[in-house]
């Protein structure tokens, strides 16, 4: 395997584990706390790579930490999850597919990303394909969810291209990038989590389980796999294998939760990874560069995850991916979750 493929498939772990949170949000957390559960997402995770790392941001990346955390994790969660609950699932996921060609517009504005037409018509497959898997007939559309859906697809997307413009300090390893980012955006959904749903449930040991599987595998892990896929890929090719997260938990609820999965279904799913590889090939060859020299101590998930992958790959300068109030949708989190 490639260096680059390498890097594509650890970055790809990270919307296939988000695919994984409809189920575990169904089966094992307390019900209709979306905003509490994207704060024990976030910020017992980042609390936790802080205190292994061992570093704080100095400088200007005090506010640039504040601002992609914001971006990547703060706004996006509540945005995503107001959009769950106003939109049908379908409809939420099909409107957070746009994300990627948000990512071509901002990349192009701020990173020099010419858009391509390859690029473009990946974009619009991958989202036509995932609206094969998820949307329904007769799907009702709501103005403020639909705002809603978009806007948190341009706060990731945006994060995803300022994370590659911005990179990150010498001497600071990527786990401790996320920590500093999964902190900052724990902290912006904290009051609003306690002003829109008040105190926090009482929790038994399955509520526990789930949170700690979505904190630590879900959140801790795969945060870092994609803010490091996003400094060695292009930003058009890290956020189109975003649509990985909805096939997963398509695929998660067919074989798990006995839902149903027909022809038209199996046919987006096959359009959809279909655009998801072709978005991995690029026409140019991406710079490779040397990782910033790391001069703290670094974990052993890091250590072990940088000598997968090999060298860093790093394109031109430069946190995927919820209807009804009982609904549960496919997409948190690049896609999200929703009741």
């Amino acid at each position: 395997m490639s260096r680059k493929a390498a890097v594509i498939a650890l970055t790809a772990l990270a919307p296939i584990s988000w695919g994984s949170t409809y189920f575990v949000t169904t089966e094992f957390l307390p019900p209709d706390r979306p905003l509490f559960t994207g704060l024990m997402r976030a910020l017992p995770a980042g609390l936790l790579l802080l205190a292994l790392t061992r570093k704080l941001p100095r400088g200007a990346w005090w506010w640039k930490s504040a601002v992609l955390g914001a971006l990547n994790i703060g706004a996006f969660f509540p945005l995503l999850f107001l959009a769950a609950y106003r939109l049908p699932g379908g409809v939420a996921a099909v409107v957070g597919s746009v994300g990627p060609l948000f990512v071509v517009g901002l990349a192009a504005l701020f990173l020099g990303e010419k858009p391509t037409a390859r690029t473009l018509l990946t974009a619009v497959a991958a989202a036509f394909g995932v609206s094969l898997v998820v949307l329904k007939a007769g799907a009702a559309f709501d103005t403020v969810g639909v705002l809603a859906g978009l806007l948190s697809a341009l706060s990731m997307s945006a994060g995803v291209v300022f994370t590659k413009r911005w990179g990150r300090p010498e001497g600071v390893g990527a786990l401790a990038l996320t920590g500093w980012q999964l902190t900052a955006g724990g902290l912006v959904i904290l009051p609003i989590a306690f002003l829109i749903e008040g105190a926090p449930p009482v929790l038994t040991g399955t509520h526990l389980a789930g949170y700690a599987y979505l904190a630590f595998g879900n959140t801790a892990i795969s945060y870092f796999l994609w803010f490091r896929g996003i400094e060695r890929l292009s930003a058009s090719s890290v956020t189109l294998l975003g649509p990985l997260s909805p096939l997963t938990a398509a695929i998660i609820g067919w074989a798990a939760l006995g839902q149903a999965l027909g022809a038209v279904q199996v046919l987006g799913m096959a359009i959809a990874f279909g655009a998801t590889l072709a978005g991995q090939l690029s026409p140019r060859a991406a710079k490779r560069t040397e990782p910033a020299a790391g001069t703290g101590v670094e974990s052993a998930a890091e250590t072990a995850a940088e000598l997968a992958a090999g060298p860093v790959v790093k394109a031109a300068p430069f946190s995927p991916t919820e209807g009804k109030a009982q609904e549960v949708s496919m997409d948190l989190e690049g896609s999200a979750v929703r009741r």
